[in-house]
């Protein structure tokens, strides 16, 4: 079998990355090393490998290691049936995907009672083996031997349709055979899609699928997955379909060696093989293929819109005055304080039934005179632009910013244990409304809360394969939570359990040690956590800060293994260390290569003199309120041709969706996203950024808004 330095041998290959380097990221991962972890604070021994390179190592390295093991489990079978050759070993060892490994097994793979294992039983075998070999014109004379009535063998005709049986499964399992077919399923498969009988009025989602056809090869990967979900759901019938003559014709290729009574009988046994076993084994693998293949295209988007929600810029701390909008319930109202804990909650009713509009305003102004309010949440669901109105329609004593917030997920939220821990004493409605008024001060640790398949970012996120799902969210969420960083002192159970090295059961310990003891002081003093020993300091000790601690470096992301390079460059320049935090006239004097060490190369030094200038830098780009058009309210409002603001809610392979402020999104399809959004790599949309878009066609009925992103003109 192959050994891990022969696997980091064929990952550096494979991903064009230094066979030492990929080694040592190996040995890291093996040693409990996090992804985040290596990528920041290991550059030296990676060579600089960015997280989504260390990722594609760890990935590629468990493909391998599963590959290995089903070797290994496939040979132990085999060997057990004592038909283990020293050459099938060595092709199995050989093998470079899990498809060569499971064509390999086939014909040796326990089946169940197929007809070619009953006329194996039946002793016809041999018979098949010499029809296969295409050397016999009189079949009937060979044929009579094999008649034996104790193995109900009775004529000639079922012999010979035994030995057929048993040539079908061998075509069936040859791994030439196979490998064509699937050659000509990827160059030639068409999917096709009919509506099922009586399920067009259920399945108006899918119409324009009730009859649709394409090559499987150009199907894009929503496609792709629409079509099998409307398939689960019953609407639609699918199927993937080649060209039976030209693979009938591939497989005679491989087979007919001959032109007479035996070559007739082998050519019958390609077709019923063709039929009955190699078509619906095939389609099912081509069909499996390019589900997988969707679902890693699909999960990609989530992830890459995950990550951008969750890096949305923050607001700040600021005392926030919250409201989950309603109608008939009215407007629940928040008050919270700069760190986010809760300091009141009421119910307002400006909007019908109740109308108390004059009441709401005077409950408004108290609140924020009392509270000194700076901004306003306002949920964008139900009553959302309507709310909105209303407290922009108040005259305050002070300037406030009102903001709309997604709601996306906040119900998730609030009827979560998380939250009714968080607060017992409320019902759900108030924690609603935090939820809205925390995700505008730090998007990230507000949506650490929720399960990131509940925010609503991906498409056909609940058909792709759960697995490969949440590890992905869960890498993504880790990689976001430890590039910002966390604070020791006030981050939540959920938002610490994201940590490198940390997870949920450290974090509930380091909470509950925070609860005895009070706040931290020191990083240092995380050794003090129960349970949390060496190699988990090591781990996430960079990526939690402590602001005011007795340690100056300790709000920083400078990792306390390297504290003493500071002191040395502290000492060099006869300032104390807190003397050096932010002074760029200082850090300007230190010559990074006077301080490398044998474990902290040039890389590590000039990473830590970028965050003694900026300490604790926070990579999210600066918040900006945004308001939709005023005069429109609803899908009804709308007009083409009409020019509007709007903000990114989702993308997906085929285009992107844009709030433009009438609680139903728009799309705008992947062919009218402006050029340089598509040809530069480096402008790329991004969820919650600020488009300008114009209507180009509006579905009433079925809620369909059509945006473009092109030739908008100037002025509006």
């Amino acid at each position: 079998m192959k050994s891990d330095n022969n696997f980091s041998t064929q990952i550096a290959q494979e991903l064009h990355l230094a066979s030492f380097h990929v080694e040592n990221v190996i040995r890291l991962l093996d040693e409990g090393a996090t992804i985040p972890f290596i990528a920041r604070y290991r550059k030296e021994m990676t060579g600089t490998m960015n997280e989504e390179n260390v990722a594609a190592v760890q990935k590629r390295l468990e493909q391998l290691t599963e590959l290995q093991k089903r070797k290994e489990s496939v040979i132990a079978s085999i060997k057990e049936q004592d038909k283990l050759t020293d050459e099938l070993e060595q092709k199995i060892l050989n093998a470079n995907t899990l498809q060569e490994v499971e064509d390999l097994y086939l014909p040796y793979k326990p089946k169940r009672r197929t007809r070619a294992v009953i006329a194996r039983e039946k002793g016809l075998e041999p018979l098949a083996a010499q029809i296969m070999a295409q050397n016999l014109d009189d079949l009937d004379k060979v044929a009579k031997r094999y008649i034996n009535k104790e193995k109900e063998v009775n004529t000639v005709e079922e012999a010979l349709q035994g030995a057929k049986d048993i040539m079908a499964e061998w075509v069936s399992e040859n791994i030439n055979g196979r490998n064509r077919i699937r050659k000509i399923y990827h160059l030639q498969g068409v999917i096709h899609s009919s509506v099922a009988k009586d399920k067009e009025e259920e399945g108006k989602t899918y119409q324009q699928y009730f009859d649709w056809s394409e090559p499987i090869g150009n199907a894009p990967s929503h496609r792709v997955l629409a079509l099998f979900r409307a398939e689960e759901e019953g609407v639609l019938k699918v199927k993937i379909d080649v060209d039976d003559d030209f693979v009938l014709n591939s497989l005679d290729d491989i087979f007919l060696k001959n032109d007479n009574a035996s070559t007739a009988l082998v050519q019958d046994a390609i077709d019923d093989s063709w039929k009955r076993l190699l078509k619906p084994s095939i389609e099912t693998e081509i069909r499996n293929f390019y589900k997988e293949k969707a679902d890693e295209t699909a999960i990609k988007v989530f992830a890459e819109n995950l990550k951008q929600l969750l890096l949305a810029p923050p607001m700040g701390q600021k005392r926030v005055l919250a409201i989950d909008p309603g109608f008939r319930t009215g407007c629940k109202v928040v008050v919270l304080s700069e760190t986010g804990a809760l300091l009141h909650n009421e119910t307002i009713y400006p909007h019908p039934p109740k109308s108390e509009v004059a009441a709401a305003m005077r409950k408004i102004k108290s609140l924020v005179d009392a509270y000194r309010i700076k901004v306003i949440a306002i949920g964008n669901g139900t009553a959302g632009r309507e709310t909105e109105d209303f407290i922009r329609s108040i005259k305050f004593d002070r300037d406030l910013t009102a903001v709309m917030v997604s709601e996306s997920g906040a119900s998730v939220y609030s009827a979560s244990k998380i939250a009714r821990d968080e607060f017992p004493d409320y019902d759900i409605t108030v924690r609603g409304a935090v939820s809205i008024g925390r995700r505008l001060m730090d998007p990230l640790a507000e949506l650490v809360k929720i399960d990131p398949k509940s925010i609503g970012v991906g498409q056909y996120q609940h058909d792709v394969d759960q697995k490969k799902l949440g590890e992905s969210l869960d890498q993504t969420v880790m990689s976001c939570v430890n590039a910002v960083g966390v604070e020791l002192n006030t981050a939540s159970q959920q938002l610490l359990s994201y940590v490198s090295g940390v997870g949920p059961a450290l974090a509930n310990n380091i909470i509950q040690y925070r609860e005895e003891h009070g706040g931290f002081k020191s990083r240092r003093q995380l050794h003090e956590v129960p349970r949390l020993g060496d190699k988990a300091f090591e781990q996430c000790a960079g990526f939690l800060r402590i602001h005011g601690g007795d340690n100056p470096l300790d709000q920083s992301a400078v990792h306390p293994e390297s504290y003493h390079i500071v002191e040395k460059m502290a000492k060099r320049l006869d300032v104390k260390v807190g003397n050096l935090i932010g002074n760029k006239e200082l850090i300007a004097k230190i010559k990074p290569e006077e301080f490398v060490e044998q474990d902290f190369g040039l890389e590590t030094i000039t990473d830590i003199l970028k965050e003694l200038e900026k300490p604790g830098r926070d990579p999210r780009s600066k918040f900006e309120a945004f308001e939709f058009d005023k005069t429109i309210r609803s899908i009804d409002d709308l007009r083409v041709g009409m020019v509007l603001n709007g903000l990114v809610t989702n993308i997906t392979a085929f285009g992107a969706f844009v709030d433009i402020g009438v609680h139903q999104d728009g799309l705008v399809h992947i062919s009218q996203i402006t050029d340089r959004y598509i040809k530069d790599p480096n402008e790329v949309l991004k969820l919650n950024q600020k488009v300008k878009v114009i209507v180009t066609a509006v579905d009433t009925d079925r809620k369909r808004i059509s945006l473009s992103m092109r030739n908008i003109p100037s002025k509006n």
